[in-house]
């Protein structure tokens, strides 16, 4: 069994993401493993009065990076744009940022 805070690693913040927010669409980094239902029942656990109308996933592939001679890519990791009802509550996180 999943705990919501084992879904929900963190939030991802950019600008676009930062914009988008303020339709009620939030962006957070999330295990490969989850699923969209895991993400959407740990975005309404975790935040209360929030109602999730859909998720969408993306897995994003890791970076070619070169440190001198020596070249690698950094962690693959997925992400999660979860878009919010008209009628839920925001989540607070966010409010600060816009």
């Amino acid at each position: 069994m999943k705990f919501a805070q084992d879904i929900i690693i963190a939030p991802v913040i950019t600008e676009r993401s930062m914009t988008v927010a303020r339709d009620k669409k939030y962006t957070f980094k999330v295990p490969k493993s989850a699923n969209k239902i895991e993400i959407k029942k740990a975005i309404e656990e975790l935040f209360d009065g929030t109602e999730v109308a859909k998720v969408n996933t993306v897995s994003v592939r890791g970076q070619l990076r070169r440190y001198g001679r020596y070249e690698g890519y950094t962690e693959a990791w997925k992400k999660a744009i979860v878009t919010l009802t008209a009628d839920s509550k925001p989540i607070e996180f966010f409010d600060g940022m816009l």
